[in-house]
This record gives C-alpha cells, structure tokens and sequence, in this order.
C-alpha cells in the first residue's frame, strides 16, 4: 500500500525579558503507533539543563515533563522526527484506547454547545450516523471561514461559530460539540498536516476531530479542511478538547513578560536509495 514518508520539526522558543527562576513544562509532541502511521524517528529536545520525565496520561499520549530551575533568558523545545503513514480513509484502527467511547460524549466548557449548535446539529438531512457526521464536515467547511484573528486559545466553540470564523482548534472544537449534540462521541486530535498547496514552513500544528461510528470505530474529520484525514497526517495526542492534546503547556515562576515564537516544518522525507 503506497503512503508517505512525513519529516516533521517542531520548535518553541521562549525569550524572558526578566529571567524566572524556574519553568515547568508538559509536552504532548510524541506520535504513536497505529495501524497507517508507524513512527520511525522521534526525539526532544530541551535547551536548559534539566531532565525529560516520559510517561503516559490518562488518554494514553505519550507525554514529556520537565522543570528547569535556573534563572532562563531563553528556552528552546525542538521536536523532530519522521513518520511514515498510509490512507486509512480516516479509520483509525489500534490506536491505544483507555476508555469506552461513550466518555467522548462529556462536555467540556470549550466545546459545550449551545441552542445555535445543537440546532444547527439536528438539522442535517442524514440516514445514519455516518452520513450525519460527513453532513457537519461539508456544512462547517462551507460556513466557518479559515481566521487567524478573531480566535486565540481560550475561545470556545459557542464564540466561534457565532463568529463564523476561526482557525482548526475553533473548527474541530464546534465539530466536536455538534457530534456530541446530536449523540454522537467525539474528540480532539492534534498533530501535523503535511500540505503540497503551501509552504512547508507552519506556525502552529494542525487538530481535527474523531467522532465513533458503530462497526467502524473512529474516524478523523477535518472541518477545517473538509475532509477525512489522509496520509497526509500526523496523529500526535487525543483529549476532550484542546487542553487535553496541547502539544506544551507549562507554568514559570517569577519573571515579567514572555515573547512566544513557534515555527513547524512539515514535508515529505524521500526514502534512501538501497545499494
């Protein structure tokens, strides 16, 4: 089965105008195996002096943590590595699952949906659940547009489709809400989306959702891009809504203000030649 081979380099440079005296970090950077992505080369890297911690959470994501206590000006995480991947036509199939998926029906104050959504979920023309769910993906491609300005990561899903606009953590989140209105678990999925119609070079990774299907399983949604996932991803961390798959989220002590850069590079990494 033909697939690609998906070269991914995720860097996060902090810079403290006044150093703190110490940071803690979780990292939610590292893909896992499944039937259509098989994870040849992964590492983390960290800039300070300090110790990754591996484990797992509650989901199953594998997870980094960290505590640097020195006084910091700056801080670097770098996560990079290929992974090679194949079309399941958005199945997911053996993929760790801790939990039954009626769990994935639980509302969270990011996704909670109100009477707009939960009307706006009830209204599709659909003869089963599957149809329902590709329903909410056409209608949510055709109506939310693509905004990097309206949003930041706090938004839920109530602002952004009254907004009609947001980025694919806000498209995900009100896809995840309306499948949950209409009875149907869903969750959150973020990771890497390698594109051939822009640049390589990305400032924030991609989410899309996963909603269950009775003798399916899970399939990927991407309202953002209106399709199922492809070859083209990288499944990297799965929660009820954002801040349970962030790829870092942390805390600092002391210290005044921060400037955040984040540049991700995702292309496609050629096989070698074998002699």
């Amino acid at each position: 089965m033909a697939g690609m081979r998906i070269g991914v380099r995720h860097e996060t440079r902090y810079k403290y105008d006044t150093p703190p005296t110490g940071v803690i970090q979780t990292l939610r950077l590292t893909p896992r195996n499944h039937e259509g992505q098989f994870v040849l080369d992964w590492r983390i890297e960290v800039s300070a002096d300090c110790r990754l911690d591996e484990q797992e959470d509650a989901f199953g994501n594998i997870i980094h943590a960290f505590t640097a206590d020195a006084p910091l000006t700056d801080l670097t995480v770098t996560a990079a590595g290929v992974v090679e991947t194949q079309d399941t036509h958005g199945i997911v199939r053996d993929a760790i699952e801790r939990f039954p998926p009626s769990l994935f029906l639980r509302e969270t104050p990011l996704t909670h949906a109100d009477a707009a959504m939960q009307a706006f979920a009830t209204s599709m023309d659909a003869t089963n659940t599957l149809s329902l769910l590709h329903g909410l993906l056409d209608r949510l491609y055709e109506d939310i547009a693509f905004d990097t300005d309206p949003t930041h990561a706090a938004t839920t899903a109530i602002e952004a489709f009254a907004l009609k606009r947001g980025v694919c953590q806000d498209m995900a989140h009100i896809f995840i809400g309306c499948a949950r209105a209409a009875g149907v678990p869903a969750r959150y999925i973020s990771g890497y989306l390698h594109r051939n119609d822009c640049a390589i070079d990305q400032g924030a990774g991609h989410a899309w959702a996963e909603a269950y299907v009775e003798d399916l399983g899970w399939v990927a949604f991407d309202p953002a891009n209106g399709s199922c996932a492809t070859d083209a991803y990288v499944r990297v961390a799965v929660g009820l809504d954002y801040l349970g798959a962030a790829p870092v989220r942390g805390t600092r002590y002391g210290g005044g203000s921060e400037a955040l850069a984040v540049q991700i590079r995702v292309d496609q990494a050629f096989r070698q030649n074998q002699n």
